[in-house]
């Protein structure tokens, strides 16, 4: 037989029927639908807040607050040298930039830092704004330039 739209059903057991709820008490789930008695979660359209324990003072309420955020921190993103390795030719130049628009890095605007995670087989000249010290030992070992991007500081008004 053919494979058609018109023969076409799910998979033995992957569907169930719909549960019909309120449907008398020969089905089990008749009078008040496996609702419960009255209140206001036998309601429909009823649904509580995230968080909220009947009027109990919540978790999140109870519990102290700690810690701050520190809006001053700063963000790395990272790239270990398998992943430059496998994405350049030897002698091309890798920039955050260029890293960016390849699809290695997902936010550009951040320092880059790289890791010395995998092998480097290719002389590359790696431009970035840090380095682990096994990931300049790789980079130099295999013929290649670690430069470090030097961000100027931000002039006060």
């Amino acid at each position: 037989m053919a494979l058609g739209l018109n023969n076409l059903s799910p998979a033995k057991g992957s569907t169930h029927k719909k549960k019909r709820v309120g449907r008398g008490p020969g089905s089990g789930l008749g009078k008040t639908a496996g609702r419960g008695h009255k209140g206001q979660k036998s309601r429909s359209g009823y649904s509580s807040r995230p968080g909220f324990e009947g009027g109990q003072m919540p978790l999140q309420r109870r519990l102290p607050k700690r810690g701050f955020t520190n809006i001053f921190k700063k963000e790395w993103v990272e790239v270990n040298l398998a992943k430059i390795d496998e994405s350049f030719k030897a002698g091309e130049e890798v920039t955050p930039e260029i890293l960016h628009a390849r699809g290695l890095v997902k936010k550009a605007k951040h320092d880059l830092v790289i890791l010395g995670n995998g092998d480097i087989t290719k002389a590359l000249k790696i431009s970035a704004h840090r380095y682990t010290k096994t990931a300049k030992d790789k980079i130099e070992a295999a013929g290649g330039e670690a430069t470090l991007i030097v961000r100027e500081p931000k002039a006060e008004a």
